[in-house]
């Protein structure tokens, strides 16, 4: 710059160095105008973006991928897997109910609600070795063959006891039981007859599984003195141990459908007279099947 003053003169100078701050001045400008915005647009599309996915699960409240098929049924699985309803009070326990209506179980129900079938005949009856009021071996003697087996055995039990037992009445056909009842019917008339005799297909004695029993004198033999003999005191007391159950039990009458009947025994098996004996209930209690209509 000195070299070109003293040259030139001082008034070039000057101009020289006002040209270069003019062109100074403009480049500045134009660098000024071509700096690059801020991305308002981009900044703006991403915020619709995850405007438009937050709207979506707001809306759907729940994303697009498939639901967990565990949440939200936590009470349906405990329902599947957990423990079962309870079983109401008193409702008769589904195993009890097996053999209820089989006429070929020993623990067949039979009374004035419940008959065998017409044709029913039992296929294994046997003559039980045990002492009767009578010497003939007609069919009030016989028993179905486990009924009998276990009459055997508690017989022998009663006379370890100085007990001396002896049957009166077992098995009865179906004829046999409609001949008995129409002539109790013609003695007594159709409704007393019903208190103390089974209309035919009604009766137990029908089934095999039931005997009439008394003392080995043959006293009180199906009559009421029979409960105030120590044979009768002994049959309370023992003979549910052998599978036998007092069947008509005193104050069980609106119950059973029958009078006290001391010397009626009726075999089900040790298992269910067991616990008959234990909760002093009836047949049909045991069954949850009361109370038992007035007719037949």
């Amino acid at each position: 710059m000195i070299a070109l003053r003293r040259r030139y003169g001082r008034g070039l100078v000057l101009g020289v160095l006002l040209l270069v701050m003019v062109m100074v001045t403009a480049c500045a400008k134009d660098t000024q105008g071509v700096l690059p915005s801020p991305p308002a647009q981009e900044e703006s599309g991403d915020q619709n973006t995850a405007g438009a996915d937050n709207k979506g699960e707001d809306e759907d409240g729940s994303s697009d991928e498939p639901a967990n098929p565990n949440e939200g049924n936590s009470t349906g699985e405990e329902n599947s897997t957990g423990q079962e309803p309870a079983q109401e009070e008193d409702q008769p326990d589904a195993s009890n109910q097996a053999d209820f209506s089989d006429a070929h179980s020993v623990t067949v129900l039979v009374n004035k609600e419940y008959a065998l079938p017409e044709d029913y005949e039992p296929s294994d009856l046997v003559y039980p070795d045990v002492r009767f009021t009578f010497s003939e071996k007609i069919e009030k003697r016989m028993m179905r063959s486990e009924a009998a087996a276990a009459l055997e055995k508690l017989f022998a039990g009663a006379e370890e006891d100085g007990i001396y037992l002896a049957g009166v009445s077992a098995y009865r056909s179906h004829s046999t039981q409609t001949s008995l009842f129409n002539r109790y019917v013609k003695k007594d008339g159709l409704e007393k007859a019903k208190t103390y005799s089974a209309v035919p297909g009604h009766s137990e004695h029908e089934t095999g599984l039931a005997i009439d029993v008394s003392g080995s004198d043959g006293k009180c033999a199906a009559e009421d003195c029979f409960g105030d003999t120590k044979e009768a005191e002994w049959l309370a007391k023992h003979a549910t141990e052998y599978g036998f159950i007092i069947r008509y039990p005193e104050g069980k009458e609106d119950i059973t459908g029958y009078k006290y009947e001391p010397w009626h025994l009726r075999y089900v098996g040790t298992e269910i007279s067991s616990d008959i004996a234990e909760r002093g209930i009836t047949l049909e209690e045991y069954y949850n099947a009361v109370p038992v209509t007035a007719s037949p």
